[in-house]
Parts: structure tokens; sequence; C-alpha cells
């Protein structure tokens, strides 16, 4: 054995070298594992000093192996995948992921809530609906059960946070789009759904200001979950007034983009950056639809995978330790412009 302690199971994944669902596997039931895999675990186990802590993962049996899942509105795709990638690696690791979708309503949000309490999951991850949640339940729920929020942050709510860093994704668009033509105005719901909106807002304004440039925020009407209609409706309204202040747009997500868009289209309006282009369009997220819109979707990208699977990671962790940390922790990955047709 080593003089070298390690101190988690995620230290010993990478001293052992195999993967951290695969030794969930082997503690909740060596023999689910191949032999010559479960060889190279109890061969590292010799190797290092390390030992699993029992009671937090006995304790965990008790609340059976089910995992609970929570979006806001799983028609839209940007959750889809995030969720897709997080069962997997639920199932690898011998847990049973349950998926619910609150529809953008709090009742509902509520209701699976309480249901997910009654089932005893070992940990839930929850995206909730952010500023239309009810914060006293959420706050209720988290006590009473391992939690880990991804995408929408509540500050203080949960054991940890894992999501994008939105001031990453809005500099990016504005430094290239200013830098290549016109400074973009900013295209956005009064009344956003998602909380991660307000961020880019105040993210576009301090860009600007950095810039010493003059910000435009076009705020449009509507409210729920329905942004690519939001988005359509609002964009006819602008180029039917003629309101643009410049011809350069920058939509806080790509579902509203896809909106503006489809009104581009309705109004003879050519979106490019060619001779014959009145206007460019860029905005944010890397929607998995976005490269297929006409003309293909210059955004700004959620690094899927490293959202989805630190996520997991996370909670793994947290059900390991019992169900607490010691703070709390938040995680934000970077974005990634990506250049396409529309700008």
């Amino acid at each position: 054995m080593t003089d070298q302690k390690v101190r988690n199971m995620e230290e010993f994944a990478a001293k052992s070298g195999v993967s951290r669902p695969t030794l969930s596997k082997y503690f909740n039931d060596p023999g689910s594992v191949r032999g010559s895999t479960r060889k190279r675990i109890e061969e590292a186990l010799e190797q290092y000093d390390y030992r699993p802590n029992i009671y937090a993962m006995n304790q965990n049996r008790r609340l059976t192996k089910n995992i609970g899942i929570v979006v806001p509105y799983l028609a839209d795709p940007f959750f889809a995948e995030i969720v897709r990638v997080i069962e997997r690696r639920c199932i690898e690791a011998g847990f049973s992921p349950s998926l619910f979708s609150s529809h953008g309503e709090r009742h509902l949000e509520n209701d699976i809530l309480d249901s997910l309490r009654s089932l005893k999951p070992a940990g839930v991850l929850l995206a909730p609906l952010g500023r239309d949640s009810d914060k006293s339940a959420i706050e209720a729920f988290c006590r009473d059960v391992p939690t880990v929020l991804f995408d929408s942050n509540i500050e203080g709510m949960g054991e940890a946070f894992v999501g994008s860093d939105n001031y990453s994704f809005v500099s990016q668009t504005v430094e290239y789009l200013s830098r290549t033509g016109e400074p973009p105005c900013f295209f956005e719901m009064r009344q956003p759904a998602n909380p991660n909106a307000n961020k880019r807002r105040n993210a576009y304004l301090d860009m600007m200001a950095r810039l010493e440039l003059e910000p435009h925020v076009l705020q449009i009407d509507g409210t729920g979950w329905a942004f690519e209609e939001i988005g359509r409706q609002g964009g006819l309204d602008i180029l039917e007034n003629k309101d643009l202040p410049t011809n350069t747009m920058l939509c806080s997500n790509d579902r509203l983009a896809i909106g503006f868009l489809s009104a581009c289209f309705e109004k003879d309006v050519r979106v490019g950056r060619g001779a014959d282009c009145t206007l460019r369009v860029a905005s944010h997220d890397d929607h998995p639809f976005s490269r297929y819109t006409c003309p293909s979707l210059t955004t700004a990208a959620h690094d899927y995978a490293s959202v989805s699977g630190h996520a997991v990671e996370t909670l793994f962790r947290l059900i390991e330790s019992g169900g607490r940390f010691d703070q709390r922790e938040e995680t934000l990955f970077a974005a990634r412009l990506i250049m396409r047709e529309s700008a």
C-alpha cells in the first residue's frame, strides 16, 4: 500500500484509471462489473489508502437508487440535450433516473418536488424555473433531499450549482459583432421566463460600456416559454415600424432568434453578410436547431458535455458524502463563439 491518502472516490477514479460511474457500480454491487474491471479495482484498493464512505452509501441505499431530474420545459431541445447526457451517466452508474418537466408553471414545479420527496430519491438534479419558482418550496425541498441545481441558479439553494457563464456568452458576441460591423442592439423579452436572460442583458450593457458604444435594448412583449412565436411577433412589430437603431441584432437566446429570422423572411429582409443583405443576426446557446436555420445562426455555444457531465459528477459526490457539502459549490463553464452565415 502506498503512503498517499486518497480522500474521495473522484481521486480514486483518477488514480485507478476506472471511471467514476463504474466505481459506483462496483461499490454498490461488485458482481455488476466485469471480472477484469473488478480485479483492477481491487488491486487499486490494495495499492491506495482508500475505502468508500460505507455509512453514507448505506444511508443512500435506504433512500433507493432513484435520481430525479427536473427541467422547466422538456420540449426545448436545449434541455432535451442536457438531459440525454445526464440520463446516460446515471444509468451507467447503476441509478434509475426519473425525468419531470414543470411546463413553465410554478404549481407543477411544486407538485413535482412534493412527489419526489415522497419517493426518497438518492439525489435530484434540478433546473428551476427561476423567476417564477416558489423559492420557499425549493428551499424546503433542498433541506430534505440532496440537490444540485443546474442551468438556472437560485442563490443559496441546493448544495451546488452547475451552469454556463453568461458573461462569456455575451462578451464574445458583442466584441465580435462590434469589431466586424455596426455594434449590436439587444433583442429580449420584457418579462423573460429564464433568469439567465437578465444576466445576459447586464453583460451586454457592461460590454457596450467597456467598448464605449451606445447600447440599445429592444424589449418585446410576451410571457411563457413559446420563445419562437414571441420572437416572431416581436420581430414583425420591429420590422414593420422600421424601429431598428442598428443593422446588427443580438438576440438573448437562439429560440428568440429563430422566431426573429422567421419574421425577417416574412418581411423579405435579407440576413447575413452578403452585399444584398441588410441585417446581421446573432444569438446565444447553440440551440440544436440553430445550424439549420436559413441562414444558419451565428451563436455562442454552451459546453453541453461539461455542464451535464459535471452536474452528474457533483451529484454523485454529494450522494457519497451523505447529502451535504461543507460549503455550497458553484461551477460555471465558458461559452464558445460559433461563426455561421447570419453574421
